[in-house]
């Protein structure tokens, strides 16, 4: 089942930068990140509380909260240079070159989450390594 949403993710992702690099025509792109946070931030709290699900907040750990918060300063500044790169840049490569994270995350995991490095996700990594070069370059 996670492969489903992780492939809704890429849908909506490559929508997101669609959608972005059409509203960011003559809009400084921090403005527009900013207006796209409130958006999200509406949206998911909005599901949260119809789900029921804010009780869980008096459970989080000191711990859980830390990375939490660093997690969300991490996706914030992700935003504001996508919006940037996607202002200045072409769809077509900016989206592709953002993929990048996810050969980065594959060498993360294994640094700070000791997770197995397999044949296929090393393989999958280069790849997706090598095609950010073919963009970029």
């Amino acid at each position: 089942m996670w492969w489903i949403y992780a492939l809704l993710s890429a849908l909506f992702a490559s929508l997101t930068a669609i959608f972005a690099k059409i509203g960011i025509a003559n809009v400084n792109s921090n403005l527009a990140t900013a207006i796209r946070s409130i958006i999200i931030l509406m949206v998911i709290w909005g599901i949260v509380l119809a789900r029921g699900e804010a009780k869980g907040l008096s459970t989080l750990s000191k711990h859980t909260i830390i990375f939490l918060v660093i997690s969300g300063i991490a996706t914030g500044l992700s935003w504001i240079f996508y919006f940037k790169a996607l202002q200045i840049g072409k769809v077509s490569q900016v989206a592709p070159v953002d993929k990048l994270s996810v050969a980065l995350t594959i060498i993360l995991s294994i640094v700070f989450l000791g997770e197995a490095l397999t044949i296929k996700t090393a393989i999958g990594a280069l790849l997706i390594i090598a095609g950010t070069a073919v963009l970029i370059f």
